[in-house]
């Protein structure tokens, strides 16, 4: 346990460990529940952190994982006790956004919160925390037929407010890579979109976030055809991935370290931060009709 974690941690911690240790014990989620008098939907939720498990109810399950170090079982005990702590209720637990983002959305906002480092990488759109209200708005209205207005108002809503709280935090390490069409995809029209990559080179000079391009040039990429977000949380990572309105999140220890090291390895490999704004600053003179050198 580090000292000063969070709940959000703290539970993480302790299902992740529970889980590892179910598997190694080639049990199932219903084995456990019938072993410890329990629902299945219980063991369901406490592994996949929707609810806290109780220090009472955490020690024999441990003995029952063959979790039986002394140390090992202090640290998840005290882990357990910081989970419960009570926290004020997050705005994307309220009805209104429950009902309209997904479940590893909501987790992944409630990530963003406590992440140290954040990468993100896209084929295809700005970044969600990164985007203004004018181009999310944009980049919502090709779901028309898929998502209802107040669902398109919902998630262009909690963006926002995702970018809102992100930004403000100071503490966080953002790294953004960006396929080359991104820069270049007028997506709510030239204004929307001149409009959103002069807020993005904002960021970049001021060093709230870190981004490089991946040129047309450069025959390299992170992934074929996803979107994602790396978030490092304490010791370990999640995955956050996003096709379409298709969303999932990814704990596994192999699959997130694959994406950290093929990241890490093309982020070396394509255009600097310099070369990535002097990009952004001349495709913002192409979408005002300026020229170099001139003003509007």
């Amino acid at each position: 346990m580090a000292e000063g974690d969070s709940p959000t941690i703290a539970r993480r911690r302790v299902r992740l460990a529970l889980r590892e240790a179910r598997e190694r014990a080639d049990l199932t989620q219903l084995q456990v529940a019938e072993e410890m008098e329990w629902s299945l939907s219980k063991v369901i939720r406490i592994e996949n952190g929707d609810v806290s498990i109780s220090p009472n109810d955490l020690r024999p399950l441990l003995s029952y994982l063959g979790i039986r170090d002394k140390s090992a079982v202090a640290s998840l005990i005290a882990d357990a006790r910081i989970a419960r702590t009570r926290q004020r209720q997050a705005w994307y637990q309220a009805p209104d956004f429950r009902e309209n983002l997904t479940e590893h959305m909501r987790k992944l906002i409630e990530y963003e919160a406590e992440a140290s480092e954040i990468r993100s990488y896209s084929v295809y759109y700005i970044p969600g925390p990164l985007q203004t209200t004018a181009y999310a708005t944009a980049l919502m209205h090709r779901y028309e037929e898929e998502l209802s207005e107040d669902q398109r108002h919902r998630r262009v809503q909690a963006r926002a407010m995702r970018r809102q709280a992100l930004l403000a935090r100071g503490d966080v390490q953002i790294l953004v890579m960006v396929d080359e069409s991104v820069l270049r995809r007028t997506i709510g029209g030239p204004q929307v979109f001149a409009d959103q990559l002069r807020d993005l080179k904002a960021l970049a000079e001021n060093g709230m976030i870190r981004i490089r391009m991946v040129p047309f040039s450069l025959d390299a990429s992170v992934t074929n055809n996803a979107s994602f977000d790396l978030l490092l949380l304490g010791e370990g990572e999640v995955l956050y991935r996003e096709t379409g309105l298709g969303d999932e999140l990814i704990e596994d220890r192999d699959t997130t370290a694959k994406h950290r090291a093929r990241y890490d390895k093309v982020w070396q490999e394509v255009a600097d931060e310099d070369d990535t704004i002097e990009f952004i600053r001349r495709q913002i003179e192409i979408l005002e009709g300026t020229s170099p050198g001139e003003t509007r």
